[in-house]
């Protein structure tokens, strides 16, 4: 059963960003780790976009976007939406722990 993978990502963005953005989408298919991206208005300042990666694929395909998002400058542009916290998520979170 294929698991979906959502990214919240900011509507009002500068070019370079965008080109970032289209970047990723097109790294995410070129990888074969989807073949389809949909995108959905969440609300006024975030379109939703999602799509379906292979059980086995999910974890591979989640670290490249967060590496991707962190090389790239993009953590104000474009967020990865997550059912259940993956582990480079959960080390984030204990370190900003006190």
């Amino acid at each position: 059963m294929d698991k979906t993978i959502k990214l919240r990502v900011r509507k009002e963005i500068d070019n370079g960003d965008e080109l970032k953005v289209l970047k990723l989408k097109g790294a995410l298919i070129a990888k074969k780790y989807t073949e389809i991206i949909h995108i959905a208005d969440e609300n006024d300042d975030f379109y939703l976009n999602s799509f379906s990666s292979s059980p086995a694929h999910k974890k591979e395909a989640e670290d490249f976007i967060l590496d991707y998002i962190s090389n790239n400058n993009l953590t104000d542009t474009i967020a990865l939406i997550s059912s259940s916290p993956t582990s480079k998520n959960v080390a984030e979170i204990l370190k900003s722990q006190p």
